[in-house]
């Protein structure tokens, strides 16, 4: 397996394991719960667990259905650490929000336009390796 796709899976079993961790403080706290800390909970299972999961078995399974390689092993990498950067930032952004923290709406719009901009990238050069396929 490529280093980039085992990358991504282990990213996405640690935010999975964070998100249901999140899902059982907010079981046993109700009073904790915000529409703030579910976006997060929703964020880190979607995003962070799925996402991520999705990335690194598509980067892995999709060359060789199409039997191409890569289209651009370094977007690849450039993706990974926007989406890292991005999901991070992302977190911070609802933590500060649902602690009434100032700035969490700018963060949440910076790091989610980054998270945006790694999906582009992911989706371009999964088009790319199987095109013609």
């Amino acid at each position: 397996m490529d280093k980039e796709v085992v990358w991504f899976i282990r990213q996405s079993i640690i935010y999975f394991m964070l998100g249901t961790l999140l899902g059982l403080i907010f079981l046993f706290f109700p009073d904790a719960v915000s529409q703030d800390g579910i976006s997060l909970h929703v964020h880190m299972n979607l995003i962070g667990w799925m996402s991520m999961m999705i990335f690194g078995v598509g980067y892995h399974i999709l060359p060789r259905f199409s039997g191409k390689p890569i289209y651009n092993r370094k977007m690849m990498t450039v993706q990974f650490w926007l989406a890292s950067a991005g999901m991070a930032g992302m977190m911070a952004g609802w933590l500060l929000r649902s602690l009434a923290v100032p700035g969490g709406n700018g963060i949440l719009l910076v790091f989610g336009t980054l998270m945006y901009v790694s999906i582009i990238l992911f989706v371009y050069n999964m088009l790319r390796t199987v095109k013609g396929a």
